[in-house]
């Protein structure tokens, strides 16, 4: 049997690539998991995929960030494929855990996976401070104006009800209620 695995980290991402080059590549079944893979147990997908193969298998994945961001989990994951005598490939690395050094080059390229992911988390701090220190705001935009929400403070004072004040602006009486 011929697995393919397609990952990315968030809901708002895009399989299409990695789904369109494992069914090119022969994939008889691909399991797809929209979760981060800083941690494999939080990806149930994967760990259901892992505990399904059996000898003969392949685990196809477009690259070894899919698999992998951890060089030691990395190792692990491969070792457990092997284990069952089944074997990994990552189609657009070239890569095969039959090779003689496949345990060297994943460990390489789940450190290089960790690498990225560390660089990228450093990046995106420094964005944020960068943008905080030029006025950006970050969350939701509030849903009533400043303007607004004087009008509100006014209208329960004045002992009108939360409900009929939140049925005006279009907002839900929790909303009234939390404005001071």
């Amino acid at each position: 049997m011929i697995y393919g695995y397609a990952r990315v980290s968030t809901k708002k991402q895009d399989l299409a690539y990695q789904l369109d080059r494992l069914s090119k590549a022969g994939c008889d079944r691909i399991i797809e998991e929209k979760q981060s893979a800083k941690d494999t147990q939080a990806r149930p997908e994967f760990l259901r995929l892992l505990a399904s193969l059996q000898p003969g298998d392949t685990l196809l994945a477009t690259v070894s960030d899919r698999v992998a961001r951890d060089p030691l989990d990395m190792l692990l994951i491969l070792r457990e494929i092997q284990w069952v005598g089944a074997r990994l490939r990552l189609l657009d690395q070239a890569l095969d855990s039959t090779s003689g050094e496949a345990e060297l080059n994943l460990f390489l390229h789940g450190w290089a996976g960790k690498q990225y992911r560390l660089r990228l988390l450093e990046n995106t701090k420094i964005g944020r401070v960068i943008a905080k220190a030029k006025g950006v705001k970050f969350g939701r935009k509030p849903k009533l104006s400043p303007r607004q929400r004087v009008q509100v403070i006014e209208r329960k004072a004045s002992g009108e009800p939360y409900a009929q004040i939140a049925r005006s602006f279009g907002v839900s009486e929790s909303t009234i209620n939390r404005i001071r």
